[in-house]
């Protein structure tokens, strides 16, 4: 008998085979967020011992922490895969996005432009993502095979069902598909099979001493991108991160976990989601799906 995290395991290989086998330029869309980590992961797994087939695409919005940055060349290079960043500076600089201004500025939604870009200029036909549907009401309607139009737009009511484990990766020219093989996994499994497998993170998942300061009950880092206002006191906490994003809009939880087991203990006793400490998510009651229409992630 299979354990539930060699079912979920054995699934998402199941689809990185597919699309191998369906699509001439598929990419895996890397954040250095855990679940882009655990999918890097898995598509290592599915075709081992023979190399990555897919280029690791990373979004760059200029705001990134640099423990990600740091992850994301050392993973890299011990993989011997090839990255592609797409820069959302290089959007700004060449007009194609306008920054935005103001406390609450972030270059979280600009990426949706970049990415488009970056998706043309390579003609990638299918980009593979972590998206998990436990994560937010608008990626609960998402499908595994997510098909965007040649504007590189998601419409949820044109969407192809999913019959058992048969995937339709047919589409038309300009056309292109996101592909999303953990899907069915809970925060929960993703940690537990982390814990599994010995994958290594960026250390800011685990917690440490960092400035930071308040801000609508979040804690935010205090770093030189963001602008504060004169009551937003700076102080040094020991927090984490439970995802990570861009730094403008990345909240972190005040924790004790230290380990693994720690983060998996801590995991099932809270009652906040996961995308509760994302200020990204709390511009309007749609905001992710408002930007998954536009062509995000």
């Amino acid at each position: 008998m299979k354990t539930h995290l060699q079912e979920l395991e054995a699934e998402s290989i199941y689809i990185l085979r597919e699309v191998a086998a369906q699509f001439q330029r598929p990419a895996i869309l890397f954040s250095g967020g855990k679940d882009s980590i655990v999918v890097t992961h898995l598509a290592y797994k599915a075709f081992y011992p023979a190399r990555l087939p897919f280029p690791l695409v990373h979004i760059d919005t200029g705001h990134n922490f640099r423990e990600t940055l740091e992850y994301r060349d050392a993973l890299v290079q011990r993989l011997g895969a090839e990255l592609i960043v797409g820069s959302v500076q290089e959007s700004i600089d060449t007009g194609r996005v306008k920054e935005e201004t103001g406390f609450n500025a972030s270059r979280n939604a600009l990426q949706t432009t970049t990415l488009l870009d970056t998706i043309e200029k390579y003609k990638f036909d299918a980009c593979i993502g972590g998206a998990r549907r436990d994560e937010e009401k608008a990626r609960a309607k998402e499908r595994i095979f997510s098909h965007r139009d040649d504007f590189g737009q998601w419409n949820p009511k044109n969407q192809r069902p999913e019959l058992w484990n048969i995937f339709n990766g047919r589409k038309n020219m300009g056309e292109h598909f996101r592909v999303f093989p953990i899907s069915n996994w809970t925060e929960m499994d993703v940690w537990q099979y982390i814990l599994q497998e010995k994958i290594e993170l960026p250390s800011l998942y685990y917690t440490h001493k960092r400035k930071v300061f308040q801000r609508d009950g979040q804690w935010l880092a205090a770093e030189d991108c963001i602008r504060r206002r004169p009551e937003e006191v700076v102080v040094e906490k020991e927090v984490r991160c439970r995802t990570i994003g861009d730094i403008t809009c990345t909240g972190l939880t005040l924790s004790t976990a230290h380990s693994l087991e720690d983060i998996v203990a801590e995991i099932a006793a809270t009652r906040v989601t996961e995308r509760g400490g994302r200020a990204d998510d709390k511009r309007s009651e749609t905001a992710m799906e408002d930007r998954k229409k536009q062509g995000y992630f």
